[in-house]
């Protein structure tokens, strides 16, 4: 069995604009993260396809120009196999049914460079290889919880109450699960690490507020160190992390200015900033630029999933003042490059939103 997934950017460009590309990315990040928790749950294994974009499009029947004339166009992505390791993906269907509907009859604006990029970032998709054996971290106690509680009712947090204090047990177990081998989606995202978490800490029990790092690989430590600002302390602050203070120092304003101002990322507990290796990748494959978003959009997912396994709450952040970020860090180039910024904290309820049950 095979699940094939795909993009329309005009349900994100309506709003962001050009932004709606990399809004996708990182969308299909959360969604295959989220493919790879529910597969573990009923012991599939979830597999990449591999294929080459023109294949892909043809499986997905992306490819059918004369149904989608005069509609909003549609991105082939990525096709997953589910069941043995072994489990081949269909190169094609036998019958589509249906067509496609057109979402907005008089859009405001048009934004060409969407398609410019996503024409020039199309190619094949990653391939799992053989990953290391899940190894869930030390657990931390959290009641009597159960898998489907915590997906079926992970939300976004609108805003934190700016005081809650973040055990440090807590964040140890987010950061376990980065790295590779500490979650399911690592079995089936088997690339080499490649987007590396810098955390702007704000509240955590046992570590000073500041800026700190926590490279994915041995090999990124040693670029990072010789990219990062000189005068970064890289101090060893986790025995069982590889998790390093750079500088220690009150980062809330300095959040909330990266993150486009926004006061989330300040009255979080700690906020992520997804920092890639972008130049040599994206140089060798252009089809990189997605999956580096794909990665970490995979990283946010975890994370919120297991803040919310511990009684906190995550949110997503696209808005981000690259070139401020890149200031911060001391960054010269595109040798690296943040992709995402991703805030935890203590949620607060808005009154105004309703919960009702997701199934019958």
């Amino acid at each position: 069995m095979g699940l094939g997934f795909s993009s329309i950017h005009w349900r994100e460009a309506w709003k962001y604009g050009e932004r709606a590309f990399r809004y996708c990315q990182l969308d299909l990040g959360h969604v295959l993260a989220a493919l790879s928790y529910a597969a573990a749950l009923h012991g599939w294994k979830p597999r990449l396809s591999g294929m080459e974009f023109a294949s892909l499009a043809h499986s997905l029947g992306m490819d059918r120009s004369a149904d989608f004339d005069g509609v909003e166009g549609e991105e082939a992505e990525v096709i997953v196999a589910l069941e043995a390791a072994e489990a081949t993906v269909p190169s094609d269907w036998q019958h589509w049914a249906g067509k496609p509907s057109l979402l907005d009859p008089r859009p405001l604006y048009q934004w060409p460079v969407i398609e410019e990029v996503a024409t020039a970032t199309r190619g094949r998709s990653p391939v799992s290889a053989s990953a290391s054996a899940y190894s869930p971290p030390a657990s931390i106690d959290r009641g009597d919880i159960r898998a489907a509680h915590v997906i079926l009712k992970r939300r976004s947090a609108q805003a934190f109450d700016g005081v809650s204090t973040m055990p440090l047990e807590v964040l140890h177990h987010i950061l376990h699960c980065l790295l590779p081998g500490g979650s399911p989606v690592w079995e089936l995202w088997t690339a080499a690490a490649r987007v590396h978490p810098v955390l702007l800490v704000h509240r955590v029990e046992g570590i000073a507020p500041g800026l700190y790092v926590m490279p994915r690989t041995a090999r990124a430590e040693v670029s990072l160190r010789g990219a990062f600002r000189e005068t970064f302390d890289w101090q060893t602050v986790a025995t069982e992390l590889p998790l390093f203070q750079l500088i220690a120092a009150r980062a809330g304003k300095t959040a909330r200015t990266l993150s486009c101002h926004q006061d989330i990322a300040m009255q979080s507990a700690v906020t992520f900033m997804m920092v890639a290796e972008f130049a040599a990748p994206i140089a060798a494959d252009s089809a990189a630029y997605r999956h580096l978003h794909w990665e970490a959009g995979m990283l946010g997912h975890i994370i919120t999933l297991e803040a919310e396994a511990a009684g906190w709450r995550g949110t997503g952040i696209g808005c981000f003042f690259d070139d401020a970020v890149h200031e911060v860090l001391g960054l010269q180039d595109d040798q690296f490059q943040v992709l995402y910024h991703y805030a935890v904290g203590r949620a607060l309820d808005d009154p105004r939103i309703s919960t009702l049950p997701a199934y019958d």
